[in-house]
């Protein structure tokens, strides 16, 4: 992945950087690189070495499993810019356990493992955020297991596209039923069928490789209460 000639600015857009005081920015700021974020690039394979780090300033990242069989595998969380790509380097992990792909194209600033190893220790006010942001994952996880596990794919639906359009800074992106059947972990016709009937209630548009959000509040009225939790935790603690 090439780096962006874009100067680096200060402060970044995104959280966690951003929360940082000018100093320990200043420190860390030669070791980032600002690299473009491509629609379905892979940054992280499992059981590979990580050996970059990306906090996302704008776009999104899928974080998956791979499975049998077709498909990109399922999606187990996301990654904008909240946050940061893999946190495995963060919790003493030298190798992925996802596969972390672009869903949503943006901008990221990259950051060596190494570098990252180095630079970053338990002092840092860098470190304190990660410790929050790791705690606002794992919400992100537990509540996606009790979602899969207990909702309807239509609110499953509704909470994935809330979170995409959280990241996305646009009310359009590309999305496919076969991609979005492989990231809910469900058959292509129980995913098409959620989808017509959120299109019929007026709350998006398809078609051609393109999904457009027509109404956020709709959704938000429709969606179960797994994503205004996870929402609220991530306020709470990156606010």
């Amino acid at each position: 992945m090439s780096r962006s000639d874009a100067p680096l600015s200060a402060p970044p857009n995104n959280l966690l950087l951003s929360a940082l005081p000018g100093r320990e920015y200043d420190r860390l700021l030669p070791a980032f690189d600002r690299v473009p974020l491509a629609f379905k690039a892979v940054l992280h394979e499992p059981n590979q070495p990580i050996r970059h780090l990306y906090f996302p300033t704008s776009g999104m990242l899928s974080l998956l499993l791979s499975h049998e069989g077709p498909g990109a595998g399922m999606e187990v969380g996301v990654v904008g810019r909240e946050g940061m790509a893999d946190l495995s380097v963060f919790l003493g992990a030298s190798v992925a356990s996802t596969r972390s792909m672009v869903q949503v194209p943006g901008e990221a600033l990259r950051m060596r493992a190494d570098k990252f190893r180095t630079l970053v220790n338990r002092e840092s006010k860098l470190h304190e955020l990660l410790l929050r942001y790791t705690r606002v994952f794992l919400t992100q996880l537990t509540q996606g297991v009790a979602c899969n596990a207990l909702h309807s794919v239509e609110k499953r639906l509704c909470r994935w596209l809330l979170m995409v359009h959280d990241r996305a800074a646009c009310d359009r992106f590309p999305l496919t039923h076969e991609f979005l059947a492989s990231m809910l972990g469900v058959r292509r016709a129980t995913v098409t069928e959620a989808a017509r009937r959120l299109r019929q209630a007026g709350l998006i548009r398809y078609g051609a490789g393109q999904l457009t959000i027509l109404d956020r509040r709709g959704l938000e009225r429709t969606v179960c209460g797994c994503y205004r939790a996870v929402k609220a935790e991530q306020n709470r603690l990156l606010s």
